[in-house]
């Protein structure tokens, strides 16, 4: 067996807004729409998903409170990203830091309140 790709899966309340964040905030492209409770959004060379759905995804909180994440972006600079998204009012979590796994990071809440890590690697 062969795997092409593997595809992220995020919940929204608000799938509308959950577009416009991805796409005006973070810069991204809406791949496509399934009618009004599906979406796809290209990052790169992958796409993940937005499933509309009555509830606040459960897993936010989980994340917040156990120092997971929901995505984790890579980029190749970091420093451009962050100003990028400070830029378009995004409110960071972390601000831009280095590692000792050598990379730098930086953390977001997106509109619905999913943890995105971005990380440039450094070695």
């Amino acid at each position: 067996m062969q795997i092409s790709s593997a595809i992220a899966q995020l919940r929204t309340t608000d799938l509308d807004e959950s577009i416009r964040f991805y796409t005006t905030k973070v810069g991204l492209t809406l791949e496509f729409r399934y009618e009004g409770f599906y979406a796809g959004i290209r990052a790169g060379n992958q796409v993940f998903h937005l499933k509309l759905v009555d509830r606040k995804d459960p897993s936010i909180d989980f994340v917040d409170e156990n120092d997971h994440f929901h995505l984790y972006l890579q980029t190749e600079d970091a420093a451009a990203a962050a100003e990028t998204l400070k830029k378009n009012g995004v409110r960071f979590v972390k601000e831009l830091h280095e590692t000792a796994w050598g990379t730098i990071e930086f953390v977001v809440h997106d509109d619905q309140g999913h943890t995105l890590y971005f990380g440039e690697s450094v070695r």
